[in-house]
């Protein structure tokens, strides 16, 4: 049964009530005219260079205090001078750093502004999205069952093996939900009669339809006319769901009629392959961890969450009254959240794992899925642009507005990684102006962005990976959305594999092909600004060839990072292991002798215990007790080595359909699992970040050169250009 937290039941009005003491407290549009005056008078005021370098260290003086301090008031003070700091940079940019004397320098010149003020628009609009993420809490379900509504539960699927889609069905039948107000759907697009088999001895509806028109969506649309439930909840065919899903969502649905989605995050217990590659998993957080920790948290406030296609539920009477799940472009359902908030419906978000999954396998196949995404996103703003049209409130549009701009990322970070180059190899100067004043305006500007960012996403979000992250994408999501904004209707849904292995390691020369280039100009670009410093005419231009040198420099750390990413490392375990924790097992032994032993890891196919009085010798039947809370249930195992350390290595004996059923509802369905893994990460450590990511690019450099001298014949039998 769902309880309360601790403090009484949930009240949305009292979180709505703590955020409106700071930010609609002011309430008279005289007061916020007054901040917009002051704060644009702030940003235009000319200063010579010694002003603006007192201006500029004493906001950072400022910033740097209120980032010491505690409470929600110091860190709505940062974003403030942020915003004022980077408006009075790019107004500077705009009115004193551009040149029309000569056509290379004035293109260029307009093509970093253009840049910029993307990335300042763009920080502005993120700003207000996370101003007061809501941190909504469970609201308790009646306590009567019978009050309880009814759910279906729909697993869509195309191509996913037979395993990996068994493991989740398993975690949807240990849902703690009544049997009679439950029923488990397999949409199989592929058609497959093993998987109709698989349903049969599981208990499962399954369903196909005569055509795969729409992708999942349409999928998801034939399931809907043809099922009664009065909510559904959807789940990739990879993620596994916990026994508490539906208990923990489905009471804010009962408070509020008009409430037509509840979404939970995205949790993945294998490492994804940037973070695989570069051996940053569980001490980095991943691209997704911003959004699912605190973005959609932040979107809340706004009424502003996005489906995001799996661990959500939707009231049917809603979705159907926007006609099902969007078709209209790839990413369904984000398109599908701007339609029921167009129709006045509500969203909302928990931020607590309920379900968890795999991530993808391949870099290449990372790829492809964000290619998708970000296609979808600017098809949406294409077709269904959140600024037009009725329905959305202010905030909304502009939730909405930052999710869809974010993904043209690709030409910007490629204009900032090229830039300096434009100076160190052709002696142009696309911002005219000193080297003083550079520093003087985009210091201030980029120390406050970063502190104010720190301390709002400091544990979802390490900044200088996460440039890492985005070098890698920027190139192959740049075509992609730049076709979408001219034709919207181009490109076709592509599934995402999941549950492969990777045979042996390999750099997959193809994907890193876009940065072995960059990095090999930027280094010419090193040599040049080197020859250029031994020739200096002036103290000038030297100060401003250091400055384009060191630019240049950090783009190499960055680019040498992406490079490391496409080295793919060795994947041959058929199931991930996922560290346990605080999970014990009881074991039997041979001679019925029962103690217990605390699990290390888990998976599907076998567990690490540890044992403290008694050794097991490799072969050893045992069985494995395994509770769910109430009950405890033994599965057959044998002992398959020893890990040294009184830790030794166990795989399961052939297991029924419903032992393996209680083996995921002891494990995988175990919400603590996932629960106390989020949002545990530290905030990020500069100097840290700076030494992984420098590592991380000497360790590309190492892969490239490797890669480029060995034998052609070599090259290609360790798979090079796999994609």
């Amino acid at each position: 049964m769902c309880v309360c937290p601790p403090g009484g039941e949930p009240d949305m009005q009292m979180y709505l009530d703590k955020a409106r003491r700071w930010l609609l407290v002011p309430g008279r549009t005289l007061a916020w005219v007054g901040v917009a005056v002051t704060a644009l008078l702030v940003i235009s005021v000319p200063a010579d260079n010694w002003d603006q370098i007192v201006f500029a260290m004493m906001s950072l003086l400022l910033c740097s205090l209120l980032g010491r301090s505690e409470g929600d008031l110091p860190r709505l003070m940062m974003i403030a001078l942020s915003m004022v700091s980077s408006g009075r940079y790019m107004y500077w940019r705009l009115t004193h750093t551009l040149s029309f004397d000569h056509i290379a320098d004035c293109v260029l010149g307009i093509g970093l502004l253009l840049a910029e003020t993307y990335s300042f628009v763009v920080l502005l609009l993120g700003y207000v999205q996370v101003l007061w993420p809501l941190h909504r809490q469970p609201a308790p379900l009646p306590a009567d069952p019978g009050q309880w509504p009814t759910v279906d539960v729909l697993v869509p699927t195309y191509n996913e093996p037979l395993e990996l889609v068994k493991t989740t069905l398993m975690a949807a039948l240990a849902l703690d939900w009544p049997a009679d107000k439950i029923k488990i759907y397999l949409l199989d697009d592929g058609r497959r009669e093993a998987f109709r088999e698989l349903c049969e001895s599981l208990g499962v509806e399954y369903m196909i339809r005569g055509n795969n028109r729409h992708a999942k969506a349409g999928n998801i649309n034939a399931a809907l006319a043809r099922t009664q439930g009065e909510f559904v909840a959807i789940f990739d065919c990879d993620h596994m769901a916990t026994r508490s899903f539906l208990q923990l969502t489905m009471g804010w649905f009962l408070r509020d009629r008009r409430l037509a989605l509840m979404q939970t995050p995205h949790y993945y217990f294998s490492p994804d392959p940037m973070e695989r590659n570069l051996g940053t998993f569980g001490r980095i957080p991943n691209e997704g961890e911003l959004f699912y920790g605190l973005l959609q948290d932040g979107n809340d406030l706004w009424d502003a969450t996005f489906f995001c296609g799996s661990c959500a539920v939707l009231r049917r009477t809603h979705l159907e009254s926007v006609g099902g799940v969007a078709t209209e472009t790839v990413t369904e359902d984000a398109h599908t959240a701007l339609k029921l908030h167009r129709r006045g419906y509500r969203s909302a978000y928990l931020a607590i794992p309920q379900a968890s999954g795999l991530a993808t396998e391949s870099l290449s196949s990372h790829v492809g899925q964000r290619i998708r995404w970000a296609r979808g996103m600017i098809q949406i703003f294409r077709i269904d642009n959140p600024l037009l049209g009725k329905g959305l409130t202010l905030a909304q549009r502009l939730c909405y507005l930052n999710a869809m701009l974010h993904f043209l990322y690709g030409l910007p970070r490629l204009i900032f990684l090229t830039a300096p180059l434009a100076s160190l190899l052709f002696g142009l100067h696309v911002i005219h102006t000193s080297a003083v004043m550079l520093l003087a305006y985009a210091g201030p500007h980029v120390a406050m962005a970063y502190m104010a960012n720190h301390r709002n996403q400091g544990r979802f979000r390490h900044l200088l990976w996460n440039e890492v992250y985005e070098t890698v994408l920027a190139w192959y999501i740049l075509l992609p959305t730049l076709l979408a904004l001219i034709n919207p209707k181009l490109g076709k849904f592509n599934v995402t594999s999941k549950g492969g292995l990777v045979a042996s390691s390999y750099f997959d020369a193809k994907i890193a092909r876009p940065y072995v280039y960059l990095l090999l100009v930027n280094l010419l670009g090193i040599l040049a600004g080197m020859w250029h410093l031994y020739h200096s005419p002036n103290a000038g231009f030297t100060q401003t060839m250091w400055i384009n040198v060191f630019w240049t420099m950090y783009n190499i750390a960055v680019t040498g990072a992406a490079i490391a990413a496409a080295r793919e490392s060795k994947q041959m375990r058929g199931a991930h292991r996922v560290e346990a924790l605080d999970m014990t097992v009881a074991l039997r032994l041979p001679d019925d002798t029962i103690s217990q032993a605390r699990v290390t890891d888990f998976s599907v196919q076998g567990m690490a215990v540890e044992t403290r009085n008694y050794e097991l010798m490799p072969g050893l039947q045992v069985q494995l007790g395994l509770s769910d809370g109430h009950e405890t249930r033994f599965l057959p195992a044998v002992v398959v080595n020893d890990r040294g350390g009184s830790c030794f290595g166990l795989s399961y004996e052939t297991l029924t359909s419903e032992q393996q059923t209680w083996l995921v509802n002891c494990t995988f369905a175990c919400a603590d699992q996932w629960a106390r893994r989020w949002g545990t990460h530290e905030a990020e450590q500069p100097f840290r970040s700076i030494h992984g990511v420098a590592m991380a690019s000497l360790r590309g450099l190492g892969h490239m050169l490797s890669h480029f001298l060995m034998p052609r014949r070599r090259r290609a039998s360790l798979g090079e250009g796999k994609a």
